[in-house]
């Protein structure tokens, strides 16, 4: 119903009837005097004994205060030349002030909301409302009450929009940014000092506001690079900001290395000497163009040591902006094995690395349970099962570096790391044992390894179970890296015979030309009795004389024997085609003869494979036509001998 209402007011005083149509011209401006009487009315007809004053405006203002001065707002448009409506207008605003500034029952959304509809009202060009300022001293008083701290954030939004819609020219600027500060409303006393131009005291608004701290880098890098700020605007927020780095690292370091690294590039060393006390913490560089010097870098990872030490190998590997010398006595100092076993493998230096990783594994061996093996350490140990991961990760670490320096070291250089590493192994933790020979059968000869295990006391002195069954694990892996070895060859071998079989039989078989001429001059290259040529054909079937291809250019590589098909290459715009095969050379020599060896092997092979001409068979079908071929006789040529041969094999050649 009160939806309803406010709908059918706002129709009402707007001229139009409800729910649908408009309201004659003859009763509008009675219609409109019975809403604004029935509105302003001091009590209702049956009065009760706690009725308040006004109880229909009071009761709609609780109902939906911002749409009831919704409505009167879309109302008070119409009033421009309408002397009646005006008086009504100022008498609406003056109940209103009444009603909700004289009762507490109102929240400060609702008073702000009222506020906010009569600073809009008074700024516009041709307002003819009157509103006691004091009026909206006691509104900014109340909220901005210091000793409220209820609903600290809905007063401080309503005091916001009500001077973003002209509401300051009703306030003593300085009043009301001395309340604001009491009150902690950042945003309205950075509104004040936006509207002053003091840019650098909107950084304290940021800082001390916790809703939008993150917001101050935003705003920061807006200042200094967004063009429209003066060259001192500029400056002294340069100033600030260089005096509260500590502050802004705090809120976020990583936005403030990026701001630095844009806006402050050359304050550096007294940045980084005002941060002595902050906790480092390592990112890759997001401005790849900053360039530092070495000793930043070095400061950086002092940092880390002190602070974030797990996290200092993977900040060395994701920067060389460092001197290695120093790196190295900056982790020894520290005692971070890791980075400095890093740091040497980096410098050339695999033995210092091998020696720092074997101390850091010593340095546990004191701690690890006196036990043959990790099945026998007793569960549930939270100290000790971070003992046995630590220790785990030191072998694997020594057997990654043992494995990438195999590649660059001699065979005695591998030996010593690889085995003194197993021994190590094996006095450690004996489960992990197996591991480390899996790893170092790659660069060490078996028998090597076997000897250094049986010599090794750890396993001298126990049962032979153990040992048995480290040997035997050995052996397996060696038969199945033999085996496979085996395999891969030879089916290696078998793909190079099969290979060069194909190639062979490719290089070997013989071209058959498609023409018996030139594909150039167009000329037979049999010619006169005696005359000598040398003819070129290719595995397209194209023949050639030489002369007509050297003519053509269509050598390749300036290459004697290395040709390209002229007629090929031209239908694919000039390009040669290297996909066919080595051409074949040739001399065609009319004057050469067989000899009588090979005459009578030629005349041989002709008799052998001789058959009846295709005219012979047809003849023969012509004159059999309708008869059946059983009834043929003897003589004819189906029953041959030299026919039956061609049925197979097929012939070689035809007469």
């Amino acid at each position: 119903m009160g939806n309803k209402l406010l709908v059918y007011i706002s129709c009402c005083l707007a001229g139009r009837a409800y729910p649908l149509g408009d309201i004659p011209e003859d009763l509008l401006p009675l219609v409109k005097n019975q809403v604004f009487e029935f509105l302003i009315r001091l009590h209702s007809a049956e009065v009760p004994e706690e009725e308040e004053v006004y109880p229909y405006i009071h009761t709609l203002l609780h109902f939906d205060t911002r749409e009831f001065l919704n409505v009167l707002a879309l109302t008070f448009e119409d009033f421009k030349n309408d002397k009646q409506a005006l008086e009504y207008q100022q008498r609406i605003v003056d109940i209103l002030l009444k009603v909700m500034v004289e009762n507490s029952d109102f929240t400060p959304s609702q008073v702000g909301c009222l506020f906010t509809f009569l600073a809009r009202q008074l700024a516009k060009p041709d307002n003819t409302l009157f509103v006691n300022r004091k009026l909206f001293d006691q509104v900014l008083e109340f909220l901005c009450s210091p000793d409220d701290d209820s609903r600290h954030t809905e007063r401080q939004q309503v005091l916001l929009e009500l001077l973003h819609v002209g509401g300051v020219v009703q306030f003593d600027e300085q009043r009301l940014l001395s309340l604001a500060e009491k009150a902690e409303f950042y945003q309205i006393c950075e509104f004040m000092y936006e509207k002053k131009h003091l840019y650098d005291k909107i950084i304290f608004c940021y800082l001390k506001d916790p809703m939008r701290k993150e917001e101050i880098f935003n705003y920061i890098h807006n200042i200094l690079s967004i063009p429209g700020y003066s060259t001192e605007e500029r400056g002294s927020v340069w100033n600030v900001v260089l005096a509260h780095i500590q502050e802004l690292v705090a809120i976020d370091p990583f936005k403030a290395a990026d701001l630095v690294s844009l806006h402050f590039a050359e304050e550096v060393t007294a940045i980084v000497g005002r941060l002595e006390v902050r906790i480092a913490c390592d990112r890759p560089h997001s401005q790849p163009f900053l360039q530092l010097s070495p000793e930043i870098y070095e400061h950086h990872i002092k940092l880390l040591c002190r602070f974030s030490p797990q996290k200092v190998t993977s900040f060395l590997k994701t920067s060389e902006d460092y001197r290695l010398e120093e790196a190295i006595q900056i982790s020894r100092e520290h005692n971070l094995h890791e980075a400095t076993a890093y740091l040497l493998e980096r410098k050339g230096d695999i033995q210092g690395a091998f020696q720092v990783l074997l101390q850091r594994l010593r340095l546990l061996e004191v701690f690890i349970p006196r036990m043959p093996d990790m099945s026998m350490c007793p569960s549930g140990s939270l100290q000790e099962d971070c003992l046995l991961q630590l220790v785990e990760q030191s072998l694997e670490d020594l057997t990654s570096l043992c494995d990438r320096s195999s590649r660059i070291l001699d065979q005695q250089q591998r030996e010593v790391c690889w085995l003194r590493h197993v021994s190590v192994s094996s006095s450690a933790l004996k489960e992990l044992t197996m591991k480390v020979v899996y790893s170092m059968a790659s660069f060490i000869a078996m028998p090597s390894i076997i000897q250094r295990i049986l010599q090794d006391p750890v396993y001298g002195k126990g049962r032979l179970a153990e040992i048995q069954g480290l040997i035997l694990g050995m052996l397996e892996t060696f038969n199945y890296e033999r085996t496979l070895l085996e395999t891969t060859t030879s089916l290696l071998n078998q793909d190079l015979h099969w290979s060069l079989s194909q190639l062979r039989t490719a290089v070997s078989r013989g071209l058959h030309p498609r023409e018996d001429h030139c594909n150039i001059c167009l000329q037979q290259y049999r010619r006169q009795h005696g005359e000598k040529d040398e003819v070129i054909v290719f595995s397209c079937g194209h023949l050639y004389h030489c002369q007509c291809l050297q003519s053509k250019a269509c050598t390749l590589a300036q290459q004697q024997l290395a040709w390209s098909c002229y007629k090929c290459s031209s239908s694919q715009g000039g390009l040669p085609d290297t996909n066919r095969a080595t051409c074949v050379l040739f001399q065609v020599n009319p004057d050469t003869t067989l000899n009588a060896q090979q005459s009578q092997s030629w005349a041989q092979l002709r008799c052998c494979y001789r058959g009846p001409s295709r005219l012979a068979l047809l003849a023969e079908l012509s004159c059999s036509r309708g008869a059946e071929r059983s009834n043929l006789t003897s003589a004819s040529v189906f029953h041959s001998e030299s026919f039956q041969l061609q049925l197979c094999p097929p012939p070689l050649m035809e007469d």
